[in-house]
């Protein structure tokens, strides 16, 4: 199995995740500047989370024009896996790759702390390790992670069940209360109706160690490297 790990000028999270693909994978990943032209014959692409380029324009967007988007865009033409986490989720949706867009929380102030999310769609190579409707725990740390997108948009990511995660309490409950950045219908991850493509704001990268306390992350990653061997 081949791993890639795109880096962006202001990727911070691009050696967590490598931590944590080479912990289930026992290899390691490419590491990729923007700027290449070309990509290693990939299984799964991952863009990490951080602040490409300062957050600069837009977020997610200067980087959505690096080089090395062209090669992401073919590679998951060609049925490669792709994993945008935080920035990364910004950078697909900038890149056309997701639907929608990722805009300012809605208490406008930079959001850091462990949230519950509930899996909504445990069919796919990135969850299939959860049950359906299973609560984890998962960091969020985003200023921008207000996912937003037009009616027909929304209507369409519901219907075809391409939501992935959504904000909940330790309930399940989905409702206002228990949305933390203003999220439309409290999602907190997409699925590309193909099931090769998920952008995700909550960080599964920094949930892998029982000794930190926060594990729920390894069934993320455990469900990606069982269903690309």
């Amino acid at each position: 199995m081949k791993i890639s790990v795109i880096v962006f000028p202001g990727s911070n999270c691009d050696r967590d995740v490598s931590v944590s693909l080479k912990k289930f994978s026992n290899k390691d990943p490419f590491m990729v500047w923007h700027k290449e032209t070309s990509l290693p014959d990939s299984d799964l692409i991952v863009l990490p989370g951080g602040f490409s380029y300062g957050d600069y324009l837009r977020c997610g967007s200067m980087a959505a024009n690096s080089p090395i988007m062209k090669e992401v865009k073919k590679s998951s033409k060609n049925g490669s896996a792709v994993l945008g986490i935080c920035n990364g989720f910004q950078i697909l949706t900038e890149s056309g790759l997701l639907p929608g867009t990722l805009i300012r929380n809605k208490g406008l102030s930079f959001l850091c702390k462990n949230t519950p999310l509930r899996v909504e769609n445990n069919n796919s190579i990135f969850t299939k390790n959860y049950k359906d409707k299973d609560i984890i725990n998962i960091p969020i740390a985003h200023n921008e992670g207000n996912y937003f997108a037009s009616e027909n948009v929304i209507k369409e990511i519901e219907d075809k069940n391409l939501v992935a995660f959504r904000y909940c309490n330790h309930n399940g409950d989905i409702d206002i209360a228990n949305n933390p950045n203003g999220s439309l219908n409290n999602i907190a991850g997409i699925i590309n109706e193909n099931g090769n493509v998920l952008g995700m704001m909550p960080h599964p990268e920094r949930a892998t160690d029982k000794i930190a306390g926060l594990s729920d992350g390894e069934k993320f990653f455990t469900s990606i490297i069982e269903s690309l061997k």
